[in-house]
């Protein structure tokens, strides 16, 4: 079979006469105004939280009083979503020390709430021992003067003592 009618056999318009490709494009068009008929919920389903139906300011201070160090950030350590909280993720690493993150995206009232919960209008923050520290910039100058090593190793020691 020859390349012409490998096409008039797969193309409607070359290979069939002008009364069936008129046919086919009205029922193509009959079905695109009708359109798919969907059974839509009534009601979209709320996202899905890790703080579940936890109201943000007491989940806020669930996560605070569970963790010594608490990264409030775009994105996960491992998958930052904005270069500061890349930033913050990556000194917090380099202490050696564990830290909890909470991913702001993921929750918008958690990423307003925090923002009045410390009276700081951006994004990351960050936590040590429910102390609100600041933000990116503050945790690279504490990490270049040695305060933010001293402040870990400090409360880990007394850890250790209890």
């Amino acid at each position: 079979m020859g390349i012409r009618k490998k096409i008039i056999k797969k193309l409607p318009i070359f290979g069939r006469g002008q009364a069936q490709a008129q046919e086919a494009a009205q029922v193509r068009t009959t079905v695109s105004q009708t359109g798919p008929t969907v059974n839509a919920p009534s009601e979209p389903a709320k996202p899905k939280h890790p703080r579940g139906e936890m109201q943000p300011t007491a989940y806020i201070e669930k996560i605070l009083s569970e963790n010594r160090v608490v990264l409030f950030m775009k994105g996960s350590p491992a998958q930052p979503l904005c270069g500061f909280s890349a930033n913050a993720a990556g000194i917090l690493s380099a202490t050696g020390h564990d830290f909890a993150h909470v991913d702001v995206i993921a929750d918008y009232e958690i990423r307003e709430q925090i923002k009045q919960y410390s009276q700081w209008p951006t994004l990351p923050q960050i936590y040590i021992d429910q102390e609100f520290m600041g933000g990116s910039d503050i945790l690279r100058q504490m990490s270049a003067d040695g305060s933010l090593q001293e402040m870990l190793d400090a409360g880990n020691a007394s850890d250790s003592e209890s």
